[in-house]
């Protein structure tokens, strides 16, 4: 019972608690920021591959948003549950999980980006001898960038969420701390995965807008006049 920040077995928070466990703290945060960056990479690759796909195909781009909001739509529970007896307990299963979270949100954002940018630009790249793969690359992922890279950003933060899930199959990272809290009865490890999990969200987002700003000068001078 809480009571005035106190439960029956001590403070809410035990902050002697959590210096004392610092190095168990980091690792958890390392391997939550792992788990992360290792989704976000590979979903990213598959939905650029997709996305490539959809438009050079255009009547491939309805099945392939089908499916991937298909996959969107499953409970992360009941999909990592449904896939433990066929990878086990493994780093592999959290991940085919993870990525498959992001698929929907990058295609739909890179297909948006791509078809947003300008039929004059286009046809004067043409118009200069660009074949349809180098302006690709060279001009139409440029200026698509600023809708990936918010697409990536929702991912991002939608990932660092349900990594703290996979703590049920013995991944997590600071999930681990909110579900062995829960087991324990303990709210300093309950408090302290929660407060790590805003925190780490809060920060990645952060840095994407930071790289965004990198990658895109061009897009934020244009804002600001």
């Amino acid at each position: 019972m809480i009571l005035f920040g106190q439960t029956d077995s001590g403070p809410f928070v035990r902050w002697d608690w959590i210096f004392s466990h610092l190095d168990e703290v980091w690792d958890k945060v390392f391997e939550h920021l792992v788990l992360t960056f290792i989704a976000l990479s590979v979903g990213m690759a598959i939905s650029l591959v997709l996305s490539v796909v959809a438009l050079r195909f255009r009547r491939t781009y309805g099945p392939v948003t089908w499916m991937t909001g298909a996959l969107y739509t499953i409970p992360s529970l009941a999909l990592f549950a449904f896939l433990v007896p066929i990878t086990g307990f493994t780093v592999l299963t959290a991940e085919i999980g993870l990525v498959g979270y992001t698929l929907l949100i990058l295609i739909r954002n890179t297909v948006a980006g791509i078809d947003g940018v300008p039929d004059d630009i286009t046809e004067a790249a043409l118009a200069m001898g660009y074949d349809r793969r180098r302006m690709f690359w060279e001009i139409e992922l440029p200026l698509a960038l600023p809708v990936i890279m918010a697409g990536l950003r929702i991912a991002a933060v939608t990932t660092v969420g349900l990594v703290t899930v996979t703590a049920l199959i013995g991944q997590g990272g600071v999930g681990f701390f909110i579900l062995r809290g829960l087991g324990r009865f303990f709210s300093t490890e309950i408090v302290l995965g929660t407060a790590l999990s805003v925190i780490l969200a809060v920060a990645i987002d952060g840095a994407l807008i930071a790289v965004e700003r990198v990658l895109t000068p061009w897009a934020h001078r244009k804002a600001a006049t």
